[in-house]
C-alpha cells in the first residue's frame, strides 16, 4: 500500500494537525460566528474562562496521549483509511473504548467556555450524539471486524464514553 511507505509519525502529524485544525479551530470559529449574529444569546461568563482553558488543557494532553498509545502500540493510525494493525487496550484504552473521540467533545467543551461562546457550546451539544453515532455505526462494527472476538471481550469488560472508577476495574 502507498501510504505505508510514508513514516507512521508523518502521517500521524498530519493526520492530527488536519483533524484538530478542522474539529478544534475551522467549525469552533463558524460556531463562534453564532455570537456575533446574536449577542442576546451570548453569555458571558467573566473568570471562569480560564476553567475552560484547563479543561481544554487537559482533554488535549488525554488526546495527544490516546494517540501516541495507539500509533506506538497499535501500529498504524487512529483513521479508518489508515488504521492500527495491532489491537490496544492498553494506557487510556484500559478505562474506556473511545478516549480520542471523548478527549474531542471535552475539547470543544473546554473552548466554549475558555471562550464564552454560546455557538461553540451548540457546537459541543451537536458533537455529541455525532461522535456516538460515528462510534455506533461506524467504529464499532470495522473494529468487530477487524479484531473480532478479542474485540467483542473488550467490549464486554471496558465502558464506551466514561470510565468506571479505579477499584471497579476487573482489567
Amino acid at each position: 500500500m502507498v501510504i505505508d511507505r510514508i513514516p507512521l509519525s508523518a502521517r500521524m502529524v498530519v493526520y492530527g494537525a488536519s483533524f484538530l485544525a478542522c474539529a478544534l479551530v475551522g467549525l469552533p470559529w463558524l460556531a463562534f460566528r453564532f455570537d456575533a449574529s446574536y449577542p442576546q444569546w451570548h453569555i458571558e461568563i467573566g473568570a471562569y474562562r480560564f476553567l475552560g482553558a484547563v479543561v481544554f488543557t487537559a482533554f488535549l494532553t488525554m488526546y495527544l496521549t490516546s494517540a501516541y498509545v495507539l500509533a506506538a502500540r497499535g501500529c498504524g493510525a487512529y483513521v479508518e483509511f489508515d488504521p492500527p494493525r495491532v489491537f490496544v487496550v492498553s494506557g487510556p484504552y484500559r478505562l474506556c473504548r473511545n478516549p480520542i473521540a471523548a478527549c474531542v467533545v471535552g475539547m470543544l467543551l473546554g473552548e466554549a467556555f475558555a471562550l464564552s461562546s454560546t455557538g461553540v457550546f451548540m457546537l459541543f451539544l451537536a458533537a455529541m450524539p455525532i461522535a456516538h453515532l460515528q462510534v455506533i455505526l461506524l467504529e464499532e462494527p470495522l473494529l468487530h471486524e477487524r479484531f473480532g472476538a478479542e474485540y467483542e471481550d473488550y467490549r464486554k469488560r471496558v465502558p464506551r464514553w466514561m470510565p468506571r472508577a479505579f477499584w471497579r476495574r476487573s482489567l
